[in-house]
């Protein structure tokens, strides 16, 4: 089965947004944009222990259909990789947004930030 890639203009920004509202996708886009292309196995490490292989095609399949990444195969692995010039050119500064909200990258998901204090 050859996976749904949308081309760049039809990439919606309801469907970016939709698919970047959970923490385990946000975690694969932090990844890809720090790591840049990655085998999904390798990705897949950064989320956590106990996530099975059919939650993570699930979110592939969510981040891929709304036009966030790329899936391509490669030998016996699909390698995943982020549409940044993609998203760039269709939505100026969301993606750099994202990402510099997200909290560190850790194993495990995304770390958390400590709240602001006012000063």
């Amino acid at each position: 089965m050859v996976p749904h890639h949308p081309a760049r203009d039809q990439i919606e920004l309801a469907n970016v947004l939709s698919a970047l509202g959970n923490p385990m996708r946000l975690t694969i886009v932090r990844v890809l944009a720090e790591t840049g292309e990655r085998p999904c196995g390798q990705v897949g490490t950064y989320l956590g222990e106990g996530i099975s292989k059919s939650t993570l095609t699930h979110h592939w399949r969510v981040l891929r259909d709304a036009g966030v990444i790329w899936q391509q195969p490669a030998g016996r692995e699909n390698l995943l990789t982020l549409r940044k010039e993609d998203l760039d050119d269709r939505f100026p500064g969301l993606l750099d947004s994202v990402v510099a909200g997200i909290g560190d990258l850790a194993p495990g998901g995304p770390a958390r930030r400590a709240p602001r204090t006012g000063r």
